[in-house]
């Protein structure tokens, strides 16, 4: 196999990696399942308000930054479980705090959707 041949195989072996990261995800931690769902649920809100395309930008940004904070949240739960398996003190930290990273992530995700809806129906009411 030439160089360029190999790059583009384990390129295409990286995509089958994260997608079963992303499988795992979703299917074992419940928290990314809630995630999903407000997603669903501000499509169906934004797709009913008409958004314009700027404000299905901000919905995906947030969204996807959302389910990465998660992704992150779970990779080092996993981390830590497998260096520290009994209780260490410094292990529960750093577990709290990358929930709190998806804590953080999620509050001003909402806080902006909730921007984004009152700017639309405030525009529809002025009307």
């Amino acid at each position: 196999m030439n160089q360029f041949t190999e790059y583009c195989r384990k390129r295409w072996f990286a995509f089958g990696y994260a997608f079963k990261g992303a499988w795992d995800l979703l299917r074992n931690h419940a928290p990314s399942r809630i995630h999903i769902l407000a997603f669903v649920g501000i499509l169906a809100v934004a797709y009913g308000l008409d958004f314009p395309l700027w404000k299905w930008a901000m919905v995906f940004i947030c969204s996807g930054m959302v389910l990465a904070a998660e992704a992150l949240n779970t990779a080092v739960e996993y981390i830590v479980d497998l260096v520290s398996p009994e209780y260490n003190e410094l292990a529960g930290k750093a577990k709290d705090v990358a929930a709190g990273a998806v804590l953080f992530t999620a509050i001003f995700s909402a806080l902006v959707a909730g921007l984004l809806i009152y700017d639309e129906v405030f525009l529809v009411v002025a009307r």
